[in-house]
């Protein structure tokens, strides 16, 4: 049985489909939109995409328009007479060929002055930042300022930043959308982005991805941005360069600090030559400062991370209340975290194979962006971060807890879950 065409039932479902697509753009909540130009890159980026709109609409409309017009003035009419046959006319190939020419200059000269604006070496003076990409986080050092950190990037203000751009592993792209760029980082090679935040700017939270397909966890490999005034960014790079610290009780020994002024931090009692321990001096405690979580709770909901837990987990959550920094510094110290993380302060911590935890709880976010950074999210990722993050390198690190990617069993040096809960609370404890 041969169907019969209704178009007026196509032309309503076509309506329908228009109006709901309609709908679903006046939405208005756009928090990765590349049209926002919040820095010179992104205006550059924006205002050769309108230029270039409004020309390939300008022509869109004439062709169109040249087309409907032929097609009704010069229908089949009934009883009309058969149209004359030319071979071609010279004049009108002249014109559709030379026409397009002129439009393509215009599309042309501001491409490539925009290509060779934003391709240009950055001044003298920008700030440098070295972006590392590995599977699956990043790694950002500032090596004016000494500083390394990892998934979470601040950039001042009014100052043009200058990215290189590397990769010890397979390939990567580093994308902000809300800042205008997206750059590869290629493996044996070093490759340069820059751009300035707007100098007026408010200070704000953005999110970065990596937009080159790297393995299995690609979709998981995100970062963090926090744009901030001058003054704040000057308030971070000061507690960063500091080692990490957080209180420790001072042992009950003659000399030692019973009571500390506000603002200080209680350091162990340290022995003498002559076999009499003292105090070792009161120090002034870093002052912490990071990007507000208020802030990023009430105007930037986008940037926290609302990955859910995954299955085949567990975890005794009440040992979280109960864990002692101290102690978990001593077992973080003896086991396998310290060959692949560094931790300026703790002597035994060097490795430079994971992400830096100089000042891990001051970041806001762990596994690349996927998970925020509170005790529960820390402990079943140290747990078991193969079950967390598919294909992440970090093995598991939980007794009894099978390696997803190893298959490998952890049974001798693996966590208790009061050890994890002790580490937790050492890690969490390094602002």
């Amino acid at each position: 049985m041969v169907g019969t065409f209704r178009p007026r039932r196509v032309a309503s479902v076509a309506l329908l489909g228009a109006l709901a697509f309609g709908l679903a753009a006046c939405n208005g909540q756009y928090p990765n939109s590349t049209f926002n130009p919040n820095s010179d890159f992104n205006t550059s980026i924006n205002e050769l995409w309108d230029r270039l709109l409004f020309l390939g609409t300008a022509v869109f409309i004439f062709v169109e328009a040249g087309l409907v017009y032929t097609i009704f003035r010069y229908r089949r009419k009934p009883g009309g007479a058969i149209p004359k046959q030319v071979h071609g006319n010279t004049a009108l190939e002249i014109a559709w060929t030379a026409i397009p020419a002129v439009i393509l200059v215009f599309v042309a000269i501001p491409t490539v002055r925009t290509i060779f604006k934003t391709q240009a070496k950055a001044a003298p003076e920008s700030m440098q930042v070295e972006v590392i990409g590995h599977q699956w986080w990043w790694e950002f050092r500032y090596p004016q300022y000494g500083i390394t950190t990892a998934n979470e990037l601040y950039l001042p203000t009014g100052r043009t930043a200058n990215f290189q751009l590397k990769t010890l592993d397979v390939l990567h792209s580093f994308w902000i959308p809300q800042m205008g760029g997206k750059r590869d980082l290629i493996s044996n090679r070093t490759n340069y982005l820059w751009f300035t935040p707007n100098k007026n700017s408010p200070s704000a939270a953005w999110n970065g991805f990596c937009a080159e397909f790297c393995g299995p966890s690609h979709a998981n490999m995100h970062f963090r941005v926090y744009t901030v005034t001058p003054e704040e960014f000057a308030k971070w790079v000061a507690h960063q360069k500091q080692p990490g610290m957080f209180p420790v009780a001072a042992p009950a020994v003659t000399g030692a600090v019973s009571a500390l002024p506000a603002g200080k931090s209680a350091v162990p009692v340290v022995p003498v030559v002559n076999g009499t321990a003292s105090a070792a001096p009161v120090v002034e405690a870093p002052a912490v400062w990071a990007f507000p979580k208020e802030r990023l709770e009430k105007e930037f909901a986008s940037t926290i991370p609302r990955t859910p837990m995954p299955d085949g987990l567990a975890f005794d959550e009440s040992l979280l209340a109960s864990g002692d920094a101290e102690r978990g510094r001593a077992i973080y110290s003896k086991s396998m975290c310290i060959g692949c993380h560094a931790i300026a302060g703790n002597p035994m911590s060097m490795g430079v194979v994971g992400p830096n935890l100089t000042h891990v709880a001051t970041r806001w976010t762990i596994a690349g962006g996927v998970y925020s950074n509170d005790a529960k999210h820390l402990a079943y990722w140290i747990k078991n971060a193969t079950i967390m993050k598919p294909g992440s390198k970090m093995p598991a690190q939980g007794k009894g807890e099978t390696d997803r990617n190893t298959k490998m069993v952890m049974n001798v040096g693996g966590l208790t879950d009061a050890n994890i809960a002790d580490i937790v609370a050492y890690l969490q404890a390094l602002k």
